[in-house]
């Protein structure tokens, strides 16, 4: 069992999968063996997290996530601990595995309560885990509403009970935990939408399971921070590429000087900016950027950074941009347009069959634009959007938001674990759009590009000073 750290791109299940892995560990163990791990788990790490409590609240359901929490109430009564259960199945219809653990607390004197104890050190929620329920009546409802309403800390099984494990979509009733302990696998929904406001530290078991198994049969992974790597001595501005930032049209100028600084300062050998309000000609804060019109620009040479404060001028650039950009990164209002423009999405899908990457870096709302459906649709599964997207225009999607999702046709998709909502400011996705060219200059590929990117991104928002103010030019600079 461990805290998870992020240093490795741990695979990620779906619910089907998590069960298939289930039943194939299952069928290697002795009969309830696996419950009585997932127990011990659990047991240890409440534990090790209060290790002075004196009450102990199981909430569980029915299933066999109950049955992992009644497993746990066996050895916390037994490690002294008074472990109170509310138990929401029966001896005559609960599965086999949660009535033998069951049997094993009442025969070890575990309390078993209708109603929550009136006072309690840790609450942990065993109540549904992956199973998928209709909106909760009853003692279920009065137990999730008791949970979220919990002056002490709680404890999630497997996840939060209410929690989508596919795509991270919540209802208002899902159980907002402190600690959650994966088991088995680790689930997407953990890590993107609704997931991080309800599993708050997540810890993961295994369980036995190998890493090759989880590796073989994963729906996804997380992206986990890049190597760095150091600069050769015997190198020079022309060894990691050129940037030209296409954007910034009237009163919108900050947009594009924010990505070119931010793919400045990531790397790349030079950087230009050919503004689409041409009106100014340096950049008195960064002087290294290089003005100059559009068109004078050799894009066939150079890495595209488009859209950033384009407005609806960008439109008329973009033909040629699609058309003759060596790499090219599209977002804001690069999107817009494209969404509007079948001709554009042709000259857009050509590039592939010439070989030149392509990244888009939509929010939300664009992703819904290019996909002509509402935002709510693609926030409901955003594994599922960003894979379309991605099939789509056969190229790297970037999906921003909370679990930002790294899409590309053919591959298993990344969920990314840094950042915070220190990043829902203006211009940070501008940097963002920056940071990715620096990266595809220097000759990386894009969905790497892509991963390690978003990657160092919401690093620094989660590593920012508390003290230091936070904006869009200042993590342009970090």
């Amino acid at each position: 069992m461990k805290q998870l750290e992020y240093a490795t791109p741990e695979p990620l299940h779906s619910a089907d999968a998590s069960r298939q892995l289930e039943q194939s560990l299952a069928g290697t163990l002795p009969p309830h063996a696996l419950m009585q791990s997932a127990g011990l788990a659990l047991a240890r790490l409440a534990l090790a997290l209060t290790p002075h409590a004196k009450t102990i609240w199981l909430a569980c359901g029915p299933g066999n996530n109950g049955g992992d929490g009644l497993e746990a109430a066996v050895h916390l009564k037994q490690w002294g601990k008074q472990a109170v259960v509310n138990w929401l199945g029966r001896p005559d219809s609960a599965p086999v595995d949660a009535v033998l653990s069951w049997a094993r607390a009442r025969d070890a004197g575990v309390l078993f309560s209708e109603a929550p104890p009136p006072s309690f050190e840790l609450c942990i929620d065993a109540l549904l885990g992956i199973g998928r329920v209709r909106p909760p009546t009853g003692q279920l409802a009065q137990y999730l509403a008791r949970v979220n309403a919990s002056a002490a800390p709680v404890l999630a099984v497997d996840l939060p009970s209410g929690l989508n494990p596919d795509t991270g979509q919540a209802p208002d009733w899902a159980v907002r935990a402190q600690l959650t302990l994966s088991l088995l696998t680790l689930k997407p929904g953990l890590f993107t939408a609704q997931g991080r406001d309800c599993t708050g530290v997540v810890w993961f078991d295994a369980l036995g399971t190998s890493e090759q198994a989880r590796q073989a049969s994963a729906s996804a992974k997380l992206i986990a921070p890049a190597q760095i790597n150091s600069r050769s001595h015997d190198s020079h501005k022309g060894s990691y590429g050129d940037v030209a930032v296409i954007g910034g049209a009237s009163g919108m100028t900050g947009a594009a000087l924010l990505a070119a600084r931010a793919a400045l300062y990531a790397g790349a050998g030079r950087v230009f900016v050919g503004l689409l309000d041409d009106r100014l000609v340096a950049d008195p804060v960064q002087p290294e950027l290089m003005f100059r019109s559009i068109a004078s620009l050799r894009l066939e040479s150079m890495t595209v950074v488009a859209g950033c404060g384009g407005a609806t001028a960008i439109r008329d650039s973009l033909p040629r941009i699609l058309s003759t950009s060596s790499r090219l990164v599209l977002d804001a209002d690069a999107l817009n347009a494209l969404a509007q423009d079948s001709q554009l999405q042709l000259l857009l899908r050509a590039r592939a069959t010439r070989c030149r990457d392509t990244v888009l870096s939509p929010h939300p709302l664009e992703a819904a634009r290019l996909l002509g459906v509402a935002t709510a649709l693609v926030q409901a599964d955003r594994l599922a959007a960003a894979q379309q997207l991605a099939e789509r225009f056969d190229c790297v999607v970037v999906l921003k938001g909370s679990g930002t999702v790294v899409a590309a046709p053919g591959q298993l998709s990344a969920i990314n674990p840094s950042g915070s909502a220190r990043l829902a400011s203006a211009g940070t996705g501008d940097v963002l759009a920056g940071m990715i060219g620096a990266r595809l200059a220097a000759g990386q590929g894009a969905f790497q590009a892509a991963c390690e990117t978003v990657y160092q991104h919401g690093l620094t928002a989660d590593q920012w000073p508390q003290q230091r103010p936070f904006s869009a030019s200042r993590l342009a600079r970090s």
